[in-house]
């Protein structure tokens, strides 16, 4: 290969990576939202997360819905799902469950979170609406479908 195939070559890879990663000047600082916008006209919505829990265990999620989607779920059950994230004590037992604390008596332990029955009532509430579900022996795991979106909930709530 001569030195102008060569150089060609090298264009072609250079280009091929940078339409593969966001680039990071001002420009494009909104990638998802460019993509998205013109992918879906209408609109759309990407959830999306991947990275290392404080356990060390891998997490990969992600989901799109179009607006339309999004706006037509059954809001009693996105207001019920929604409420159960509203007391504290429940969103301190999802952050200790996720650190790895991850039975009802390890979680009983935890100061400020209640005795036993109590912590027992928020995770059966948590459970319900799909917050967690039981991993078996007594332990409970945010379901991976569900780390994502909690994630985001959680930094929805910063001003």
């Amino acid at each position: 290969m001569d030195l102008a195939e060569r150089l060609t070559e090298v264009e072609r890879r250079v280009a091929a990576l940078e339409l593969a990663r966001p680039a990071t000047d001002d420009e494009d600082e909104q990638w998802a939202a460019t993509r998205l916008r013109e992918e879906d006209g209408e609109g759309a919505v990407l959830l999306a997360g991947a990275g290392y829990l404080p356990t060390g265990e891998k997490y990969e999620w992600q989901a799109q819905f179009t607006v339309a989607d999004a706006l037509a779920e059954d809001l009693a059950e996105a207001a019920e799902c929604l409420a159960v994230l509203g007391d504290p004590i429940r969103l301190r037992l999802l952050r200790e469950i996720v650190n790895g604390r991850r039975t009802a008596a390890e979680l009983a332990g935890v100061d400020g979170l209640g005795s036993s029955a109590e912590v027992y009532h928020h995770l059966r509430a948590l459970a319900a609406v799909g917050w967690l579900h039981t991993a078996g022996l007594g332990r409970f795991e945010v379901p991976a479908q569900r780390l994502v979106p909690l994630l985001v909930a959680l930094a929805a709530t910063r001003r």
